[in-house]
């Protein structure tokens, strides 16, 4: 690869030249579209002005401005020294972020918050950038080939690991589940898809075990019970299609409904059928099966299926363990409330109820502008904050949901072409990354506030009211930003 120049031959108007206008106007839509709906959800009927700084929208345009130049400060930078130093500045956040464990006051049971006077800081939004950028400099590295080695894989797992660990011992969990979403980097280049598909059971597992754990069948909770059905029915389609055996999915399958009805006949029988027992006599069949047919025919995809299927028992077995002494009680409910296996509309569900009951109310076309009663009236609690998506909701209805949602949609599927189009490596990881980043906050947040995920607190982006998650998401975009305004000046 040939560098034909580099910005020291350049001055900041060839910069802005190249700039990518399209991502750069939705930013700005974005922000102001944001700053308009803090106004509205905070605005308390004494008209003040959306520009005093006795409101949360004057602060936030205060945050707009710092961020701004923030993010102009990351065009004017040499795009060299984001590759060059991408690893001193990770170890820079990680540091911050280990600091910020012992000197942060509990806030709301977290420690993440690090408090100058009147400004509190959460280090954990800039470390997104910062995990972006090492991540991005590890598979720009000279050949660098993440299927190359488990070495490979261990790498990009301590890159996004470490803040993930450093974050939820500061107790803030839901910063955390956001770098997960880098995952699907790896995916694109290059990892094999079966890490997605176990991670989705997994979360199937979760879900399921969780919601029907209060009926039984066979003796056993119905959410295990039916976990250990879907467990049989993943190995069997894993049999014909992943090992490409007919006779061996054939057989495993007929065995499963032969013991099927014969639990049946013995439960018309009144012979009572013990699930555990069953289940068990059943796996070991067909484990002990597999392994002889394994070595009988030499066929090595059976071992994928055989560790699917002790694995997935192992997890299943342990999900109670996890979701009892993992979690804190708050936490449990959170989650048994938006499975729909509690009601706590007083508590934990409150704000979740109160959402849906705002976000209902809109309609079609909304309230109109400053005429929400339920964000004005404060029956949602963070209506200005992580639940800013109620207020657009109430006030604009169904159309000015789908527009918020259009807006993220046209920003991530932008960011996405940038990526693309990239001819270095380090520039389209980046960017990779930041459209991860953004996808995950926007699911994440969108599907607390109707009720698809646990109450987290997730902010939304650009509209959520709040310094660090706006001056954090500049830099992220603004930095790929730079490095999409020098694209041309390399060629392969």
């Amino acid at each position: 690869m040939e560098l034909r120049g580099t910005t020291n031959n350049k001055d900041a108007s060839s910069i802005f030249k190249s700039i990518d206008w399209t991502t750069l106007l939705l930013y700005f839509i974005m922000v102001v579209y944001g700053v308009v709906s803090i106004y509205a959800a905070t605005y308390d009927f004494d008209h003040a002005s959306m520009f005093s700084f006795s409101e949360f929208s004057g602060k936030q345009f205060m945050w707009i401005g710092i961020s701004f130049l923030a993010g102009l400060s990351m065009l004017l930078i040499d795009k060299r020294l984001y590759e060059a130093y991408a690893y001193p500045i990770y170890g820079l956040l990680i540091l911050l972020l280990i600091v910020t464990i012992f000197v942060a006051p509990d806030i709301n049971g977290s420690r993440s918050w690090i408090v100058f006077g009147p400004v509190s800081l959460q280090p954990a939004e800039f470390a997104k950038f910062a995990t972006a950028l090492a991540l991005a400099k590890l598979f720009s590295s000279y050949n660098f080939v993440l299927n190359k080695s488990l070495g490979n894989y261990l790498k990009c797992a301590f890159i996004i690991g470490l803040p993930i660990l450093l974050i939820l011992i500061q107790k803030e969990t839901g910063s955390a589940l956001v770098y997960f979403s880098l995952v699907f980097v790896l995916y694109r280049e290059g990892m094999t898809g079966f890490v997605l598909f176990i991670a989705a059971c997994a979360i199937t597992f979760f879900v399921v075990a969780i919601k029907f754990a209060e009926t039984t069948i066979l003796g056993i909770a119905t959410g295990m019970f039916s976990v250990l059905v879907i467990i049989l029915l993943i190995a069997i389609a894993m049999l014909f299609i992943y090992c490409k055996s007919f006779i061996l999915g054939r057989n495993v399958l007929i065995g499963n409904i032969l013991a099927a009805i014969t639990a049946v006949i013995l439960h018309f029988c009144d012979i009572q059928v013990n699930g555990y027992w069953y289940f068990g006599a059943v796996y070991s069949a067909m484990i002990i099966y597999l392994l002889v047919s394994m070595f009988k025919d030499n066929l090595k995809r059976i071992i994928i299926t055989i560790s699917f299927i002790v694995g997935s028992v192992i997890f299943l077995f342990s999900v109670n363990y996890m979701f009892e002494t993992g979690l804190k009680s708050y936490q449990q409910k959170r989650i048994k409330v938006a499975l729909g296996v509690e009601k706590d509309l007083k508590g934990v569900g409150y704000n979740v109820n109160q959402a849906k009951i705002a976000i209902g109310s809109g309609g079609f076309i909304g309230k109109g502008f400053l005429n929400g009663t339920q964000t004005k009236l404060r029956y949602v609690p963070e209506h200005h904050t992580d639940f800013i998506f109620c207020t657009i909701g109430e006030e604009q209805g169904f159309v000015g949901s789908m527009a918020v949602l259009g807006l993220f949609l046209a920003l991530i599927l932008r960011i996405i072409f940038l990526a693309e189009r990239q001819r270095t490596a380090f520039g389209r990881i980046y960017a990779y990354c930041v459209a991860s980043i953004f996808m995950m906050h926007l699911i994440i947040n969108i599907g607390m506030v109707i009720g698809l995920c646990p109450v987290i607190g997730i902010p939304l982006p650009f509209f959520s009211y709040g310094g660090s998650s706006m001056l954090g998401f500049t830099i992220l975009l603004f930095i790929l930003l730079r490095l999409d305004a020098s694209r041309r000046e390399y060629s392969y």
